[in-house]
């Protein structure tokens, strides 16, 4: 299984989002899961590439070759992939991987989460988009995703086709569970 990670160049202002990144990093690598995610070896992004790699698994990253030297891209990954721009990024991460998580992070990591989410939606494919809730980081967020339901904006079945999970065993269990509802119009 090769899982896309989204999630901040930086590691915040809680240990905890540095430990937890770790933590599911040395899961994936434990268990031959795969780490598809940005290319960087900074924050949230070298935290869990590098636990990926410390446990003996796969990493390839995908990198703008603006961003090789903002986001300081990480030489010692499996595969390192440069890419033209973000547009590219994204789509060489998405036919890469079979599910998408985004841990905490910024803007970059809800627009692409985001917009793994929305082509799930439209059917452009069937992968589970999973947050990664460490200590609650996503609790706002879903609350205003539930008030785009509430709200008439999204139907239920598109909230409901989120995982929500705060660690490895339930994020991965949950992944292999996942059934899409239908695709939006059909």
């Amino acid at each position: 299984m090769k899982i896309a990670v989204f999630c901040g160049s930086s590691t915040g202002s809680q240990p905890s989002y540095a430990s937890e990144a770790k933590k599911l990093g040395v899961f994936f690598g434990n268990n031959g899961i795969d780490l598809v995610y940005g290319g960087g070896k900074v924050g949230l992004m070298g935290a869990i590439a590098d636990a990926v790699l410390e446990s003996g698994g796969k990493v390839i990253g995908v990198i703008p070759e603006y961003l090789k030297e903002k986001e300081i891209a990480h030489e010692g990954l499996t595969e390192l992939i440069v890419v033209k721009d973000m547009h590219e990024r994204k789509a060489r991460m998405a036919s890469m991987a079979d599910a998408f998580v985004a841990l905490p992070g910024g803007a970059g990591t809800l627009e692409e989460i985001f917009e793994a989410w929305t082509w799930a939606q439209l059917g452009h494919h069937l992968k589970p988009c999973a947050f990664y809730n460490t200590n609650g980081f996503y609790k706002h967020l879903l609350s205003m995703i539930n008030n785009m339901v509430d709200s008439g904006f999204l139907n239920a079945e598109y909230s409901e086709m989120l995982i929500l999970a705060d660690n490895p065993e339930l994020l991965i269990r949950c992944i292999e569970k996942y059934q899409p509802p239908l695709k939006k119009w059909s």
